[in-house]
């Protein structure tokens, strides 16, 4: 395995870094709400960093979405390119990949996936769907929703502006606050009919693991920038005449949350060589995925405890990563969910070898 990134993709990374850290300041956060960045998502579209997903691969985009974390930027970039610039280059035919992917390139289109299955969308007979997802994020941004049924086929449905066309439509966006500002909705299809993408189970289990892939790229840049947050804090604030980075509970807790940031990290990168490489990354796929539920929140939980009382003020910048941290530790399964699911994988993969 070699992570070292290609120049394309130390390119990209590096624009990312300096437009993330330009334009996600603490003022403009807090200025959008819970909504989205629209001047940054149109700038890191100008920049065509969507577009080059495609070519520096899913790792390119772990390394993308480290530096989306580190300043917890409201885009919805991790979405647009997982549900939809990947998925229809990867499970797209011909036609779906010259009439879609354009728009996910230059960011006119926002794509967004309700994911994982939970048997929640039935498909008729006659190709409609029917059902309620909860919530789904950057919903209220979305042109395209990937949906999966219980059957795990995937469906590629038209989104609308929440209110009365939508409904009219055959697909409802009622606005949902979740624990990160994700600008997210509920989705309810009434009848609708999407274009199918893919070829079923196959498609579905290979989205999946590329979502939970990416989002544990992201996680690692949500705690990496929570830990730099808690470093600067403990080296300026001084107690009793000396640095709060001079105590050892302070620096072993410090070296704690490095080391779980860092698993999160390579546990991702892995995933995601082995995703472009065309090799089997299931497991590590869920590996990545553990990491980040689990270790994600020790890490953002120690952040917030390495600030004091500081860190439970709302409006300080180190709550946004503790509350992106616990948004991402239970998006697309939480710790013991996916634990599971590993295990019941690896039990099948001794159980064929053994047969």
């Amino acid at each position: 395995m070699d992570f070292t990134p290609s120049e394309e993709q130390s390119a990209a990374q590096g624009l990312a870094a300096r437009i993330f850290g330009d334009l996600s300041t603490h003022e403009r956060l807090t200025a959008a709400g819970s909504g989205t960045d629209a001047e940054l998502w149109k700038e890191l579209c100008a920049a065509g960093l969507p577009a080059a997903v495609e070519d520096i691969g899913l790792l390119g985009l772990v390394l993308l979405l480290e530096e989306q974390g580190r300043t917890t930027a409201q885009v919805p970039f991790a979405a647009t390119c997982v549900y939809g610039l990947l998925a229809v280059a990867e499970h797209g035919t011909a036609e779906q990949r010259e009439r879609l992917l354009p728009g996910l390139r230059d960011g006119t289109a926002v794509a967004t996936g309700a994911f994982p299955a939970r048997g929640r969308v039935h498909t008729a007979e006659d190709g409609a769907l029917y059902g309620a997802v909860p919530w789904v994020p950057w919903l209220r941004d979305a042109a395209h929703v990937l949906v999966a049924d219980a059957d795990l086929a995937l469906w590629m449905v038209e989104a609308s502006e929440p209110g009365a066309e939508a409904c009219a439509a055959g697909v409802t966006v009622e606005p949902v606050e979740t624990t990160a500002p994700w600008s997210a909705g509920r989705l309810v299809l009434d009848g609708v009919r999407g274009e199918r993408l893919g070829n079923g189970p196959e498609a579905y289990a290979a989205v999946l693991a590329s979502a939970r892939t990416a989002f544990a790229g992201l996680q690692a840049g949500v705690c990496a920038g929570s830990l730099a947050r808690a470093v600067h804090h403990t080296v300026t604030r001084e107690q009793f005449g000396r640095p709060l980075s001079t105590n050892q509970g302070v620096l072993l807790r410090a070296a704690d949350a490095h080391m779980d940031t860092e698993a999160i990290r390579v546990t991702a990168y892995e995933a995601a060589w082995r995703h472009d490489e065309r090799r089997a990354c299931a497991a590590q796929a869920l590996t990545a995925a553990w990491w980040a539920s689990e270790a994600g929140k020790r890490v953002v939980h120690a952040g917030q405890h390495l600030h004091g009382g500081i860190g439970a003020d709302l409006d300080h910048p180190v709550h946004r990563h503790f509350l992106w941290g616990r948004q991402l530790d239970a998006y697309l399964g939480c710790g013991s969910e996916v634990l599971e699911e590993l295990g019941l994988l690896l039990a099948d993969s001794a159980q064929g070898n053994a047969s």
